[in-house]
């Protein structure tokens, strides 16, 4: 590389005189001769970097109250599906034979023991027809615990009186923990 710089002028010829550079000069309007202050651009550019944070803020803040308000319905939902369960577990106690049977007893019916058959395709009896006598309660061989607790048709419920309403309150330091038939009792805990 040689230290003489690319971009020199061209050696002016030996014997020409050297003719004197012109200089154009033209009168430039003041409107164009001012630039434009760059503080307005900063200003704007700052403004739409806060505009956007503060746009970014909202979201986020109404994305999370979103959240917790989905995992309060989810929570709701699922003791709903609980209680759901509870009442289905109870009505499929109440409807169980057993109960249907001891039912029936406390309003006064006997069971049948000796069942007489219609045939429908000729109409004939078959069995011997008896009037049904007052036996004693034929209690179920194998009880069953789900329903135990549960009050007859004409008995009201333990703690109710005849209509309906509780006649013996809680007192209010006790802590009766309600478990429905079926249901586990929870432990106590601290």
């Amino acid at each position: 590389m040689s230290a003489v710089p690319a971009q020199s002028l061209p050696a002016p010829l030996r014997g020409a005189p050297a003719a004197a550079p012109t200089r154009r000069l033209r009168l430039v309007p003041d409107a164009v001769r001012r630039r434009k202050p760059r503080i307005a651009y900063a200003i704007i550019a700052l403004g739409a970097i806060l505009l956007v944070a503060a746009a970014q803020l909202v979201l986020s803040v109404a994305m999370t109250q979103g959240a917790y308000e989905l995992d309060s319905l989810r929570v709701q939902q699922t003791k709903l599906e609980r209680d759901r369960q509870i009442v289905g577990e109870e009505l499929d106690a109440l409807q169980s034979p057993q109960n249907l049977a001891r039912n029936a007893e406390e309003l006064g019916m006997v069971p049948n023991t000796s069942p007489v058959y219609l045939r429908l395709s000729d109409g004939a009896v078959l069995g011997q027809p008896q009037a049904a006598g007052h036996a004693a309660s034929s209690g179920p061989l194998v009880p069953n615990s789900l329903i135990t607790d549960v009050p007859l048709v004409n008995q009201p419920a333990t703690g109710e009186n005849a209509t309906g309403a509780s006649g013996a309150e809680a007192p209010a330091g006790a802590d009766a923990q309600i478990v429905p038939p079926g249901a586990l009792p929870t432990p106590d805990t601290h």
